[in-house]
């Protein structure tokens, strides 16, 4: 039986989404941490090694000897070298679609947060203020309806596509920029340069993939394009936005408010600025964590390896 190691097991199953399916393909040890100078012991018999967010340098393919496989237990596959996989001949194999519903449903989440604060305004019943009012209602920060007003989409691949949709389906206007411009966008959805995107939208949501040209692309003259009543989400990745331009922006009023999954480092450091700003909801990505996303995941790892010892591997990021 082929030696299956998984490196970072934890977030995928905590105990909730049963290897099985993996289990039944080969001889499996799951970890639920590794550090990036352990990588090499504990995959040094694997055959099949299996990773979401622990690094597999080129040092490290190197030192593994009997690898012939990495799956990646997500979308993105930065973390592996893939150049030096591909030189070993070793397949690297990813999860193309597993969250987009998540996502999408998230977005919301953090949208609606941003307009209603409804953790805050529960944490304020909780304290007591409801009970002491002398009035029936209340409310500590502006409550915002979302009909009628502008959602910019930056990125309309699956996830964003599920996002304008909702968002037509609350009665929003829906723009988006996409590195290409769709020849045929549906009824109600426009193309705009991201300039005018950034200056009309209301919220604009990020959903684009990180690349060498977008790093930081959310910065001091990127946000000042915005109104000052408009609110950025980023459910996508954290090195997107220039964290120290975005509280600046928070902190002086350039925009209303932020509400981010992702931030440029995972956990962040306590010195992070965001954590401080002003009108800044964070979530400790969990976008992509519901349970029925994560047994997608489980599911199409099984598909990859399975489709891998039978000498037909799919999903291989690095033909």
């Amino acid at each position: 039986m082929k030696k299956i190691v998984v490196l970072d097991g934890y977030t995928l199953s905590p105990g909730d989404n049963p290897w099985a399916l993996v289990e039944a393909l080969g001889e499996l040890t799951v970890h639920e941490r590794t550090a990036p100078e352990d990588v090499v012991e504990r995959g040094r018999d694997a055959e099949i090694l299996l990773t979401n967010k622990t690094p597999v340098s080129a040092e490290a393919i190197v030192g593994m000897k009997h690898l012939k496989f990495i799956g990646v237990l997500a979308t993105g596959y930065n973390i592996i070298d893939t150049h030096a996989a591909k030189e070993r001949g070793i397949v690297v194999s990813n999860v193309p679609e597993y969250g987009t519903e998540s996502v999408a449903q998230f977005t919301f989440a953090l949208l609606l947060e941003l307009c209603h604060h409804v953790g805050a305004h529960h944490l304020t019943v909780q304290a007591g203020e409801w009970t002491q009012n002398p009035d029936f209602s209340y409310w500590k920060y502006p409550l915002r309806e979302i009909s009628g007003k502008t959602l910019g989409i930056v990125g309309y691949g699956r996830i964003g596509k599920r996002v304008a949709e909702i968002g037509r389906a609350f009665g929003m206007r829906v723009i988006i920029n996409s590195r290409t411009q769709p020849a045929n966008l549906p009824e109600g959805i426009e193309w705009k340069s991201l300039r005018v995107l950034f200056a009309e939208s209301d919220f604009v949501s990020l959903h684009c993939p990180q690349t060498k040209e977008n790093l930081g692309f959310i910065n001091k003259p990127q946000l000042a394009l915005m109104k000052p009543s408009a609110f950025l989400i980023n459910v996508a990745r954290g090195a997107l936005v220039d964290e120290d331009d975005l509280a600046n922006a928070l902190n002086d009023g350039v925009i209303a408010g932020a509400a981010l999954d992702v931030l440029s480092s995972e956990p962040p450091s306590a010195d992070n600025p965001l954590l401080k700003a002003k009108n800044c909801i964070i979530t400790p990505h969990i976008a992509w964590a519901p349970i029925e996303a994560r047994q997608r995941i489980m599911h199409t790892t099984a598909e990859n390896i399975a489709a891998f010892i039978a000498g037909k591997p799919v999903n291989v990021v690095n033909p």
